[in-house]
This record gives structure tokens, sequence and C-alpha cells, in this order.
């Protein structure tokens, strides 16, 4: 009984997928395990579905039941398993200069950490680094918001985001803090050819003892609004670093 309890629940909590880009990149992630796929004639045929994942035909109604309401599926679900744990240590030995590390304290809202992860994708960063606890899981919202990248940047979970900085830190990372109280801007925070941007949520921004771990604070140069939302202001940054690197 106990194992069949621990097998339902790991089946309640397998994501799914859905939309042409997250489920295509899904496919062609070979750490990937693809549980199951519901799709609509036409859209099958789209993809290069491996013989051993089974698939199940259905109209665009019936999928459409499957998905958050008004979710764009474009005639296709993909049940998946969640990717392995990926080490801070490990992502850490890949490091090359130029390609900068994204940190999030506490971002919870998947479309933003997905929107993140597709900017991290297309500037060439190393990787994501979020807490486990306060951090999304994987879903289909930030799959679909992440439009692949979510298969193609490694994305790391630690217990201690502080200590995580430390890590990066001894590994050679300058570490910015993106606040919009900081008196220096990101253009004259960036030097070092390995940097970690670190950006809190939005409203709380980032937390003390986070700030505290990193070498440097700086602001984006933006005037007439308050704030920008935490995945533009990623956007940005990654772009400053890109370039700075």
């Amino acid at each position: 009984m106990r194992r069949k309890a621990r097998q339902a629940t790991k089946a309640e909590n397998r994501p799914r997928f859905w939309g042409r880009h997250a489920v295509e990149a899904a496919l062609a992630n070979p750490e990937r395990d693809i549980v199951r796929i519901w799709a609509t004639r036409e859209a099958a045929a789209e993809f290069d579905i491996p013989g051993a994942v089974p698939v199940t035909y259905a109209d665009a109604a019936d999928l459409g039941r499957m998905v958050p309401r008004d979710a764009p599926h474009q005639g296709v679900v993909a049940e998946v398993e969640r990717l392995d744990d990926i080490l801070l240590a490990d992502l850490l030995d890949r490091a090359e200069d130029g390609r900068p590390l994204v940190v999030l304290d506490q971002v919870t809202d998947p479309h933003n950490v997905g929107a993140i992860l597709r900017s991290a994708a297309a500037f060439g960063a190393l990787g994501l680094v979020t807490q486990d606890r306060h951090a999304p899981p994987e879903s289909g919202a930030l799959a679909k918001a992440a439009s692949g990248a979510l298969e193609t940047i490694p994305w790391v979970r630690v217990v201690n985001l502080a200590r995580a900085l430390e890590e990066m830190a001894a590994a050679g990372f300058w570490r910015i803090g993106l606040t919009g109280e900081a008196e220096l801007t990101l253009a004259e925070a960036l030097g070092p050819a390995r940097v970690a941007l670190v950006l809190g949520a939005e409203g709380e921004g980032m937390r003390q003892n986070t700030q505290s771990h990193c070498d440097s604070l700086a602001r984006l140069p933006i005037s007439g609004i308050e704030s920008l939302n935490v995945s533009n202001a990623a956007a940005i940054a990654l772009y400053a670093a890109t370039v700075a690197g």
C-alpha cells in the first residue's frame, strides 16, 4: 500500500507541458523523461516522438480541459518527469569568463522565472540559481514562458542562498545585487569577467542577508517609472553583462 501511495503521489506531481516550443524542447532533451503525450493528429505529425512514448490522439477541446483555462496548448500536451537536481559545485566547475550567473532571491512567479530562463538562454548565461523552497516548481506555465529554455539552462536549487553566494565568490564570481536604491549603476559595477547577477522578488526586493553577501549593489539607469518587472530587469542586466564581458 505504501509503494502504491508513493507512486500515486509521484504521478500527481508530474508536470504537464503544453505548447509546441515547450514540448519540442522536452523531447529534444536527453535528460528529460517523457511519460506520455496527448495531441491532435495534425500536431503529432510535426514532432519526432520516440516509439516508446505513448501517444493519445485527442481533439483540441479535450486538450483544453487538460490544461489551465485558456492556456495555448497548440494541439499538444506532454506529461513529463522532473529533471534531476544539479549541484551548485558542478555548475561552478563549468564557469567561463563572460557567462553570467543569474541568482533569484524568492522570486516565485512561474511566468517571471520562465521569462528569465528564456533571457538566460538568449544571452548565454551559465545557469540559474534559486532557493529550493521559495521558487516555483517545474510546471506547464513556467515551461511555456521559458519557450524551451527550461531544457537548456541549468537550474540549481539550493537550501541556503547566502551560502551559495559564498561558493560563487570562492569560484571567482563578482556578485552584483540589483536594487533601485543603489548609488552605482550596473555599468559602473560591472568589470570582472565572472559576474553573478542577483535579483529579488518584485515589491520586497532582495532580503538584507542576500544584499550583505553581494560584492556590489547596483541599479538600472531607468527614469519615469519606479521599477521594472523582475524578468525585464534580468534581461537588461544580462545584456549589459554580456556586452561588458
